[in-house]
């Protein structure tokens, strides 16, 4: 892994303060937080929330992909590192689980163990897989995030890419045209440091300004190459974050408040904090001391970060603040700021081709090369770019959904509760901190 030299010293914001058998549990058929608790119910859940950490430890030893997150015990990671197991022996340990908590969620239902459960089924199915076990894509991420993506008309989207073709017109494909529009408003490789500064700086202070954080929350910021990815959150634990931005490619101007909102605040850093302030430590429940990233916790992970960008900034405001503060910062012409914005609206209507890509690819309809096709006609995006994008979905699989599938979930959530007379900001902090799958925020009112 390389660092760019400008990013190899930490950037610390402390100072600032701070798939069986069994039929699934009904989804909504549960207690809810304030019903009086059952002390041998709880005592169940525990041990069962105990025996999941160390199974998705276990797994993830053969699976390096699966844990995203760890800040439990260090000696049960211990255990889990020089006890390797076989794929066989942990297909067993999740199936006798399985049985375990949906028992206990049947005998005494509760918002708990239905995510428990779900976590358990999602273990289940994971290890399946990696045993050459084939699913269709939206039978995959049912079990694994609860969440089936819609059917696509591919029509709308050729709608969209009419719309920018007048936006961006030329005689050059769009593809190019939007890659080159983009590439003129990349961030100068000595600019990128102040530019992410400011822009976390103002994710992280629209954040504060609604919720309380541990005065020790904070992040360090690296900037690194030869990913899949374009940025990613490493929860370290104790109110810590590992935030990498990959360069491989130009890094546009957008790009800042779009990973400090998603990677930061108020997404993956201040979801993680509020799981282990308040559901590890304030409920006690070890299982969120381990994010297995192939679970239904991703759908709230994604979208609540993806979403996340429209809370911090509103209506026009992210465009204003890039225009007036970040366009200057970066040396590039505020005047294209307008235009940039047009585009990115529209682009958003694409973001569900990602879905649309992915589920043909990874169910055999069609091959690499066209993916990759389809890739840059519909991602609008470069054929490096749009390999970068089919090297995810082969590390990640049906992984995509949560992003747009999971933005829209949330998006809806929160509105339905605003309609409700609810503050927007409350709403989004009830859903980081309540064990919701995707079929439960869908079905919440």
């Amino acid at each position: 892994m390389k660092y760019l030299a400008a990013a190899v010293a930490s950037f610390l914001l402390a100072a600032c303060g701070g798939e069986t058998d069994l039929a699934p549990s009904p989804a909504h058929e549960v207690k809810t937080d304030n019903a009086p608790e059952n002390p041998d119910a709880t005592a169940a859940l525990h041990e069962i929330g105990e025996a999941f950490v160390k199974l998705s430890l276990a797994i993830g030893v053969l699976d390096p992909a699966f844990v995203d997150a760890y800040h439990g015990p260090e000696e049960w990671a211990d255990a889990a590192a020089s006890q390797t197991q076989s794929y066989d022996a942990l297909a067993a340990d999740a199936e006798a689980l399985l049985i375990k908590v949906s028992r206990a969620n049947a005998d005494a239902p509760s918002l708990r163990g239905a995510m428990l459960e779900k976590l358990v089924r999602a273990s289940v199915a994971r290890i399946e897989i990696a045993q050459g076990q084939f699913y269709p894509f939206d039978e995959e991420t049912r079990l694994l995030y609860d969440a089936v993506a819609p059917q696509y008309d591919v029509n709308e989207f050729y709608a969209v890419l009419a719309e920018i073709d007048v936006l961006l017109p030329g005689d050059a494909p769009l593809y190019e045209r939007v890659d080159a529009f983009r590439n003129s408003l990349a961030i100068a490789e000595d600019k990128l440091l102040p530019v992410f500064n400011a822009a976390i700086a103002e994710c992280r202070k629209r954040t504060l300004a609604h919720y309380k954080l541990p005065d020790n929350e904070r992040f360090r910021l690296e900037f690194v190459t030869d990913k899949p990815w374009s940025g990613y959150n490493w929860y370290q634990g104790d109110y810590e974050s590992l935030i990498q931005v990959n360069t491989d490619f130009p890094i546009i101007i957008d790009r800042a408040v779009d990973l400090g909102c998603h990677e930061g605040y108020p997404g993956h850093h201040t979801w993680n904090v509020m799981l282990e302030r308040d559901i590890l430590n304030g409920k006690g429940w070890i299982e969120y001391s381990v994010y297995p990233l192939f679970a239904p916790l991703s759908v709230t992970a994604e979208g609540s970060a993806n979403y996340g960008i429209e809370l911090a900034f509103p209506d026009d405001e992210k465009i204003t603040f890039e225009r007036d503060v970040l366009f200057p910062l970066a040396g590039l012409n505020p005047e294209d700021a307008e235009k940039l914005d047009r585009l990115n609206k529209a682009r958003r209507k694409l973001s569900h081709s990602r879905n649309h890509i992915a589920r043909a690819y990874l169910d055999g309809d069609i091959d690499r090369e066209e993916a990759v096709r389809v890739s840059m006609e519909f991602g609008l995006q470069s054929r490096e770019r749009a390999e970068q994008g089919i090297r995810f979905i082969e590390t990640y699989r049906g992984y995509v959904i949560n992003y747009n599938l999971g933005r829209d979930l949330v998006e809806n959530y929160v509105h339905r509760k605003v309609d409700g007379g609810e503050d927007r900001w409350d709403a989004f902090r009830t859903l980081l901190t309540t064990p919701l799958a995707a079929s439960d925020i869908e079905a919440a009112q």
